[in-house]
């Protein structure tokens, strides 16, 4: 017996109200050089390539990362990668070091014009949903 699970698809990709965009850089920083004059580096090359537009999340899941305790108090700081994103399972393939922006949030406003560069693209992949981990970028 088969498993229907299109309304369990519709409504958790209800629930990625994030505009993204999945960016990629096909020479990567080779394509740069540096200008030794001003210190900054000059883009040569192709730009990035914009591979997908659509529906996702960008959320923090909570990870928190422990240090050792100074006197009684411990500290908790986030975790280097706190972000993730949940893509529909319709999203093109995604690679570490691809960029995804967010153009649109209904749940985080300061989410808007934030760039994450895709860390790890094995985190997870469910039925109805595809998650990676992301660095901030700016």
């Amino acid at each position: 017996m088969a498993l229907d699970l299109s309304g369990v698809r519709r409504v958790v990709e209800g629930l990625l109200d994030d505009e993204l965009q999945l960016w990629r850089d096909s020479d990567g920083a080779s394509g740069n050089e540096l200008n030794e004059y001003t210190g900054e580096l000059d883009p040569h090359g192709q730009p990035a390539t914009q591979l997908w537009v659509g529906p996702g999340a960008i959320v923090r899941p909570g990870q928190l990362s422990f240090t050792q305790p100074l006197d009684v108090a411990v500290a908790s700081l986030p975790a280097s990668t706190a972000y993730q994103a949940l893509l529909p399972l319709s999203t093109p393939l995604v690679l570490v070091d691809d960029v995804l922006s967010v153009s649109r949030s209904m749940r985080d406003e300061q989410l808007v014009g934030r760039h994450f560069r895709v860390a790890e693209v094995a985190v997870a992949t469910y039925v109805v949903v595809r998650v990676v981990r992301l660095e901030v970028v700016s």
